[in-house]
């Protein structure tokens, strides 16, 4: 087994792990050894190709198949280069105060993670879209919102150059999101922190990690490792985990950590989401220009939900569809006319709700709807119906109706047909992609995993810095509050360095 000896080792790239990386950078002018360690691959610019299946096997953990415990939800989690930033849609929302107040955390303070994330912000270029880049989907959206009194919202994106291509989900090929691919890793490594691709790791013993460097193959997008494949031992003094919701509880369940962990892999929340469509009866631009530029959040406090403008491409779109034969290719050819919305149940822990692992040491997510994500999911679908409605749309596809096709002169129906037990695991697809927790932040190693500073309780020299920090849901997209919460563990990682490195 190779080794390899470094001061500090951070295992992930995304929102957590590149803004890390940047921000302990400024230590290797002192001599400080500092290596990424991502478990995808890094992809060359041309082989964004934008093509759908293609690369959701190139960007996503398990080609984007990654099922909960009882296969009834798709959990989507970027693995590459960049870490999920690189598949999200660039939307930027800092942290609502009622969020961090509910979150308790002893030392944490919604100023600080304001003030973080505005600093993110302006590094990631973080604005509103200019109108040419706003499309009819998301003009529906904002048309029926208002005409039923709701109050729509712009979201702010990190893009640079967009060129409306539609296909964030699939990595942008024309360079323009300001993912951690774009901004914070290029910085750290020109700063001189090593990123080594495609290793996995697979343990923590001790100050030591154990990884696997998988080989590329001949078909395989992306460049090969800067190591060669093969099992390495990496000796640090320091251990930082950024590997997301899932990969983090799921490593530390695997590994010698020397500390006792009760809340280990608990609090797991997701936002559980689907995608509703409505055709219109002329073509809409709906896959051109920004995908995901509005949301509606007025809801959240009374009913639980979300919603967002969205467009799906055609494989994820069918699967997402209820029925089959002839009326599913009947949807399936309006595709040019069809408006999309997507609805987010914002889900509270339950203690049924965690990551564990399999005899393997496999991350395994056990999720069920609760009562409340399944009212939230209805009354969701029922908001998002009106606003077709009131858009101009001639029917409505409802996959947990008992009659699917909703047709405008049966509105009435959203009110009798919609019942919340229709919600069930395997009975419509869900999907989920804002994972937050399973090492949450608190005061003790009895009702948390980490310190207010992501310092797991009882071992001073391990961290985590993901969005596995957060204590309960955030209710919105969560990476401009990952980059602020992983800011925020870095400085105080430099404010110790003297003592955790000597």
């Amino acid at each position: 087994m190779t080794e390899h000896d470094y001061d500090i080792a951070i295992i992930g790239s995304g929102a957590g792990g590149g803004t890390m990386a940047q921000e302990l950078a400024p230590l290797c002018k002192e001599g400080v050894r500092i290596v990424v360690l991502e478990k995808g691959p890094r992809l060359r610019d041309d082989e964004f190709s934008g093509r759908e299946i293609e690369m959701a096997q190139a960007l996503y953990e398990e080609g984007g198949g990654f099922l909960t415990a009882d296969g009834s939800m798709t959990l989507a989690m970027g693995c590459g280069y960049g870490g999920s930033t690189i598949v999200y849609t660039g939307t930027s929302l800092i942290a609502p105060r009622r969020v961090i107040e509910r979150w308790n955390v002893p030392g944490l303070d919604y100023r600080e993670i304001e003030r973080r994330s505005r600093k993110f912000m302006e590094e990631n270029n973080v604005h509103y879209l200019d109108d040419e880049l706003i499309n009819e989907n998301n003009r529906l959206f904002v048309q029926g919102c208002a005409r039923l009194g709701y109050r729509a919202q712009q979201f702010p994106v990190n893009v640079n150059g967009c060129q409306g291509s539609s296909l964030c989900n699939l990595g942008c090929p024309n360079r323009a999101k300001q993912g951690t691919d774009r901004v914070q890793l290029p910085r750290a490594e020109s700063a001189g922190v090593e990123v080594v691709t495609r290793c996995e790791v697979l343990r923590v013993e001790g100050r030591r990690l154990v990884a696997r460097v998988s080989g590329k193959t001949a078909d395989a997008k992306g460049e090969p490792s800067a190591w060669e494949p093969g099992d390495y031992r990496i000796r640090a003094k320091v251990v930082v985990c950024c590997a997301g919701a899932v990969n983090t509880p799921a490593l530390l369940l695997r590994s010698r950590v020397p500390a006792r962990l009760p809340r280990l892999g608990h609090g797991f929340t997701c936002h559980p989401a689907l995608i509703l469509v409505a055709e219109h009866e002329r073509p809409i631009t709906n896959f051109v220009g920004h995908p995901k530029s509005y949301y509606l959040d007025q809801f959240v406090e009374s009913d639980g939900f979300v919603l967002e403008t969205c467009m799906y491409f055609p494989f994820t779109t069918s699967k997402s569809l209820s029925g089959f034969g002839e009326p599913h290719a009947a949807l399936m050819r309006a595709f040019p006319r069809l408006q999309m919305i997507l609805v987010l149940a914002c889900d509270r822990i339950d203690p049924r709700n965690r990551v564990t692992i399999d005899r393997r040491g496999r991350p395994v997510v056990r999720y069920r709807f609760t009562p409340e994500v399944k009212r939230a999911l209805a009354a969701g679908t029922r908001a998002s119906a009106r606003i077709f409605f009131a858009a101009g749309a001639r029917r409505v596809h409802i996959p947990a109706a008992a009659n699917p096709t909703i047709e405008a002169n049966a509105s009435d129906r959203l009110d009798t047909d919609l019942d919340p037990d229709l919600f069930r695991p395997g009975s419509v697809t869900v999907s989920a992609a804002h994972l937050q927790g399973g090492c949450g932040m608190g005061l003790t190693a009895q009702d948390s995993v980490t310190d207010s500073y992501g310092r797991v309780h009882g071992v001073p020299w391990l961290f985590v810095a993901d969005a596995s920090l957060f204590p309960d849901a955030l209710e919105i997209n969560p990476y401009l509050t990952i980059m602020a919460l992983a800011d925020r563990v870095a400085q105080r990682i430099r404010q110790e360095a003297r003592e955790l490195l000597s």
